[in-house]
């Protein structure tokens, strides 16, 4: 099940530490030999020095490594020494590497490595699955590729469920988010705002269960619970009422009611389709300003997200830096690449995602203030963790599944794979 644990999965930091010599080489040296690819979840790290093996030891720059996998890196010239730092509910992991020193210290205690780190090039260079090993990543190597592949291991996060209005039979789920947002209304296409809508209206009463008391439930378990408000741009429909004070006024008085009515804590935005067929800096504007009048509009303390197309969609309506001053986070809908018609449970390409995440960060999006959506219907339990593992490597906020009511669709395997990679923080 996909529940928060007591405890996150300890670091391995002193065993196994003799697998360094167990990525071969079929050349003694790297520069002889032909380039290595290292991978981590599914995804190629960039380095700014080349990877190589000497005497069947395969070394990497261990900033890049290290900062993928969330450790704190530093290093100090004058001893020649890498300490890399790692600290989960007030556990830290301590681990230190000196160049030329087969004898590291983990946790204060001595451990012996089968190699030392070196210095090539004024880069530091670290054995990888020695250095690897110490904080729980699984490595392996491919010959015929010349890969190094890494799975990071298990990270808290800050976990976001979309729960829609069929979505109650797994409601189970709940308590293994941080928070969750509530598909349940929409500004419909003549621009007003409904909770009563075809696609998105509020759950009617089953017995003593009501769509507060789910609300009430969820924000008695410190999670989270918002008003999801869809809205689309197909005809024009959500510039027109973007453009017009009295249709804005009406969305968010509704919006504003209905939070007061059902008890939510926050409401994300899923405005969709903007900047597509009319001026996407107008439309821009107009979306900053209703954010604008949106947070007047609600208390203080009512959290305010918004479900954003990524920057490398043909949407181009969405000012993600402005929004990001505004809102509490964004969440990055990096799917639906795939051509239109594509078979569910046909993974996202991981690159694309990772330039999604890459455009946010440069763009100007801090990244304690971005979420990664995942599309379930489009991953299957191989692949998600690829995704998780990219909303690790940038350590992003955290990630958002759409949708819960997904999760046992097609496959039960998915909330152990979710699990593996990420849990709640």
């Amino acid at each position: 099940m996909l529940m928060q644990r007591t405890g996150k999965i300890a670091v391995a930091a002193i065993m196994a530490l003799s697998i360094v010599g167990s990525i071969p080489a079929t050349q003694g040296h790297s520069d002889a030999a032909p380039a290595i690819s290292v991978q981590l979840d599914h995804v190629p790290l960039k380095f700014d020095a080349s990877p190589r093996i000497d005497q069947g030891v395969t070394y990497v720059p261990f900033r890049t490594v290290g900062e993928a996998l969330g450790i704190d890196i530093k290093w100090n010239s004058k001893t020649q020494t890498v300490t890399a730092e790692n600290t989960s509910k007030g556990k830290t992991t301590k681990v230190v590497l000196q160049v030329g020193s087969k004898t590291a210290t983990v946790n204060g205690a001595k451990v012996k490595l089968a190699a030392a780190p070196v210095q090539r090039e004024g880069r530091v260079l670290i054995p990888l699955s020695s250095f690897s090993s110490q904080f729980g990543v699984k490595t392996s190597w491919d010959q015929k590729t010349r890969t190094v592949s890494m799975i990071s291991p298990q990270r808290e996060m800050h976990l976001r469920g979309f729960y829609a209005v069929r979505a109650y039979h797994e409601i189970d789920l709940v308590p293994s988010m941080n928070s969750v947002a509530f598909g349940w209304s929409r500004i419909e296409r003549d621009g007003q705002f409904t909770l009563e809508g075809k696609e998105y209206q509020i759950p009617a009463p089953a017995g003593e269960v009501t769509a507060q008391s789910i609300v009430a439930d969820a924000a008695s378990q410190q999670i989270l619970p918002s008003l999801m408000v869809y809205a689309l741009d197909g005809n024009g429909e959500l510039t027109k009422v973007l453009s017009d004070s009295s249709l804005r006024q009406k969305s968010i008085e509704g919006i504003k009611a209905a939070v007061q009515d059902y008890g939510f804590g926050g409401v994300v935005l899923d405005f969709e389709g903007l900047g597509f067929k009319l001026d996407a800096k107008q439309q821009q504007q107009l979306l900053n300003e209703y954010v604008k009048e949106l947070k007047q509009s609600l208390p203080q303390n009512i959290a305010i997200s918004l479900a954003l197309p990524p920057l490398n969609s043909a949407y181009k309506g969405y000012d993600y830096k402005t929004l990001a001053t505004l809102a509490d986070d964004l969440i990055i809908m990096a799917y639906q690449y795939n051509p239109v018609g594509t078979k569910a449970q046909v993974p996202e390409p991981n690159s694309l995602v990772n330039e999604a995440i890459e455009l946010a960060l440069q763009a100007g999006v801090p990244k304690e203030k971005l979420l990664l959506g995942i599309s379930i219907n489009s991953e299957t339990p191989a692949s998600v963790g690829d995704k998780l593992g990219l909303a690790k490597r940038y350590d992003l906020k955290g990630a958002a599944f759409w949708r819960l009511g997904l999760f046992r669709t097609y496959n039960t395997e998915m909330e152990s794979a979710v699990e593996a990679s990420v849990i709640k923080e």
